[in-house]
Order: structure tokens, then C-alpha cells, then sequence
């Protein structure tokens, strides 16, 4: 009955392989550490197992056959792509390979994930990245169907403390600037404050957390805000302020390009600020991809909050 591959003993090729490098039993004993008659007892198996001698007698010594060196050619292939699933598993087991998968709201993308990946991607080529646009409150949703591996929201939109499905880090806090009509008579005054803001039309979302956190943040410096304006898109409402149809909190991450005819203004002593977090299915933060991940997204966060070049702002 003939051999199948299947059942070659690769540890029986590798003493082949190293008398065929070595030329004689002891010294390939030595090399491996084994008894001269372990050598031979191996290679006879061995050639039991194939069905064909392996080695002849040549004067006192023995040398391969032909269809030994059949054999070597192809274990040579063989033992060569296990090199390389070695080197694989290693790279995976380091975290250096693999996949790793970001669901992430729109504002942190450019400022924020694109470098932390990109950085990632430098450092370990072999890891491959995924973004996944969603709104803050669904990235647990898609942690929870295993759709994502890292989730970035903010801290008003995370499930309750007693939640123990997830693991969640804070990673940055982002302060909220003033936009305003570059000719506001605001555009140029000293000392801003939430509340110089009372009167002037807003522009903000009907719904969903950018409604939220513009309403705690005016409530919380004594006034309601008027709003004047339905919108979502930072870009349009740049636009509309740029037009001076109203002024509206912006996100420092949404306003990483200076727009024309739109003033940015620091509050000067109410500034309010998010929280952006990341979140992890409980435990799966010690996988090493997600390790490294979370990791290059923390230096990009860390590099933000103190950038070398400050953002020319009044």
C-alpha cells in the first residue's frame, strides 16, 4: 500500500536532511543531540515509511540514494512553508499580524484614527485595519455582534457602569470651541464666555448627542439656546456660520482645517469638553492586536491633546 504524505514524520526528515548536510551518522547525532543508532533507527523508519532505500553503503560510510534526494528536494519545500507558518504564528501571536477592526464616530476619524492606523501600519505591516463609520451610542452594538474589535465613543453615550460586557478607556477629552461669523462683533472679543453667547442664534442637530451636549453646555452656563438652525454635518454648519447665520459648538477634532470666514473661539473660563472613550468586549483587550491598537490610538490621542504646534486660535 502506498505511503501517503500525510503521514511522513517530519522530525525523520530533518535527520535525513542534516546527514545529507553533515555526511555522517555521528556527526549528525551530535547535531541533534541523539545516539548514533537513534540516527539509524530514524532513517530506517523512515524508509520503511516511503517505501524506498534511503541510503547504500559507500565504504565504511553510507551515502543517499537518488530517491532520497527526491525526498530531500521535496522536504525542503515542505519544511520551508513551515518556516513561514512559524513565522506567521509568531507574528500573530505578537500581535504583528492579523486583523484588527475600528468602529469609530465620524469626528475621530481624520484627526484621530487615520494616524493612530497609519502609525500602526508602519509599525507592523503585517496587521491589517479596518474602520467602520457608526454613531457614537451604536459602536456597542457592533462590539456586541462581534462586527468590530474597537469601538471609539463618548463617555455620555456609554451603556450604564453596571455593564459588564464591555471594557472602556477614557482616551481623550475634547474641548468644544466657539464658531462665530469671522465679522461678529464676538469674533474679536476679549475673554469669551459661554454666556456673551445667550442671544445669538444656534445651530445645532434636532436630535441625537451633538443636541445633547450643546444643550447641557449652554444650561450649564444659565441660558437656553435659540436655535435657528437644523444641522449635523460639522461642514455644513461651518458653512452656515461662515454665511453668519448663527454660531454653534464645534468639537476641536472637527475643526482640524481653519475655515474662511469662521472665527474660532476658546470660551475663556467655560469651556465645555467630551469625552471620547474606547470600548472593548470585556477581556479582548489583551488580544496583542487589539493590545497594539488601542496603544497607537493612545499615542495619537496623547500627541492631540499636546500637539508641538498649537492651533492658531483667539
Amino acid at each position: 500500500m502506498p505511503v501517503r504524505v500525510t503521514d511522513w514524520d517530519l522530525r525523520k526528515l530533518r535527520v535525513l536532511r542534516t546527514l545529507e548536510e553533515l555526511g555522517t551518522v555521528r556527526a549528525t547525532a551530535e547535531a541533534l543531540s541523539m545516539t548514533p543508532s537513534a540516527v539509524s533507527q530514524q532513517l530506517s523508519s523512515l524508509s520503511q515509511q516511503v517505501g524506498v532505500a534511503l541510503l547504500e553503503a559507500h565504504g565504511r560510510r553510507v551515502r543517499l540514494t537518488d530517491a532520497a534526494h527526491v525526498l530531500l528536494r521535496h522536504t525542503d519545500v515542505v519544511l520551508a512553508q513551515l518556516e513561514r507558518a512559524e513565522a506567521e504564528l509568531d507574528g500573530y501571536v505578537r500581535g504583528e499580524s492579523g486583523r484588527v477592526r475600528v468602529g469609530t464616530f465620524a469626528t475621530a476619524i481624520p484627526g484621530l484614527v487615520v494616524p493612530a492606523l497609519n502609525a500602526l501600519r508602519t509599525a507592523h505591516p503585517g496587521l491589517r485595519t479596518r474602520v467602520h463609520q457608526a454613531e457614537a451610542a451604536e459602536v456597542y452594538e457592533l462590539l456586541s455582534a462581534g462586527e468590530i474589535d474597537i469601538g471609539l465613543s463618548l463617555a455620555a453615550q456609554a451603556p450604564t457602569g453596571s455593564d459588564g460586557r464591555y471594557d472602556r478607556t477614557e482616551l481623550l477629552t475634547d474641548p468644544l470651541d466657539v464658531a462665530v461669523p469671522a465679522q461678529h462683533r464676538l469674533a474679536t472679543t476679549p475673554a469669551l464666555r459661554m454666556r456673551d453667547l445667550a442671544e445669538e442664534p444656534w445651530i445645532y442637530g434636532a436630535s441625537g448627542p451633538w443636541r445633547e451636549i450643546t444643550l447641557a453646555a449652554c444650561a450649564q452656563a444659565g441660558f437656553a439656546p435659540e436655535q435657528a438652525h437644523v444641522a449635523s454635518d460639522w461642514r455644513a454648519i461651518l458653512d452656515m456660520v461662515a454665511a453668519g447665520m448663527g454660531v454653534a459648538l464645534i468639537p476641536r477634532l472637527a475643526a482640524a482645517q481653519e475655515t474662511p470666514g469662521v472665527a474660532l473661539r476658546i470660551p475663556h473660563t467655560d469651556q465645555p469638553r467630551r469625552h471620547v472613550v474606547t470600548a472593548v468586549r470585556s477581556g479582548s483587550g489583551q488580544r496583542p492586536q487589539i493590545a497594539l491598537a488601542l496603544q497607537a490610538l493612545a499615542e495619537a490621542a496623547a500627541h492631540l491633546s499636546n500637539p508641538t504646534v498649537q492651533p492658531k486660535r483667539t
